[in-house]
């Protein structure tokens, strides 16, 4: 039988724990009032490429009024590089492609081009007000001329601005965003080819700190 003092202290641990839990019940409580189901209270634009998830179609569009409409994209746009004949996305024949998206930001809405004179010179010629253009080229100088021919295939060969902003899961359960395939077919074979991508824009911007911030770069060995 356990002696008065013993009985003290289990009494004691009992409370004890019984006040901490409440007090982390609370704490959490708070924070949850804090937080909004629509818009994240912090938010970062920058994360690392992955490879693609499956691609699914979604059905009908349905809205209601909690919810946003959204637009279809639909794969064919890819061409090649949809996946659709090429389940191997041009790897198997040495023409490999990559698939890219902006990352989703709830209500960041991307601005177009303003000038030309901020594109690089192949896409001067075909900038369109309501997109985001990307361009791909040669990241270090020994290889240039090394990359050879580069497609894009996709709405406009970018980002088309009538996606954006994203609204969330709770307003656009259905979201699609837009990609765009590149296909990189006459890369020199038996080399270690470094390649980097930029997503151009106003309110686009690029750190030295951080290479995927408004670009990625990709490395290509291409075996004979």
């Amino acid at each position: 039988m356990y002696s008065f003092p013993t009985v003290k202290i289990i009494l004691f641990y009992v409370i004890f724990y019984i006040c901490l839990a409440g007090i982390f019940v609370g704490t959490i409580q708070a924070l949850l009032l804090t937080l909004s189901n629509y818009k994240p209270t912090y938010q970062d634009r920058v994360a690392p490429p992955d490879s693609p998830r499956p691609y699914t179609d979604r059905g009908p569009l349905e809205a209601d009024t909690t919810q946003k409409k959204v637009c279809r994209f639909h794969r064919s746009l890819l061409g090649s590089c949809s996946g659709v004949e090429d389940r191997n996305f041009g790897f198997n024949e040495g023409k490999p492609c990559i698939i890219v998206k902006l990352n989703r930001i709830v209500f960041f809405r991307p601005k177009a081009p303003s000038t030309n004179e901020s594109l690089p010179e192949p896409l001067q010629a075909k900038a369109q007000p309501n997109l985001i253009p990307i361009y791909c080229k040669n990241k270090r100088d020994e290889d240039e001329g090394k990359i050879g021919e580069i497609k894009y295939f996709g709405m406009g060969d970018g980002f088309p601005l009538q996606y954006y902003p994203y609204y969330g899961k709770l307003l656009q359960p259905q979201y699609l965003q837009p990609l765009v395939a590149i296909q990189f077919t006459n890369l020199t074979l038996d080399q270690e080819l470094r390649v980097e991508c930029k997503a151009f824009g106003d309110n686009i911007g690029y750190s030295e700190k951080d290479r995927y911030q408004g670009r990625f770069d990709i490395k290509f060995t291409i075996k004979s």
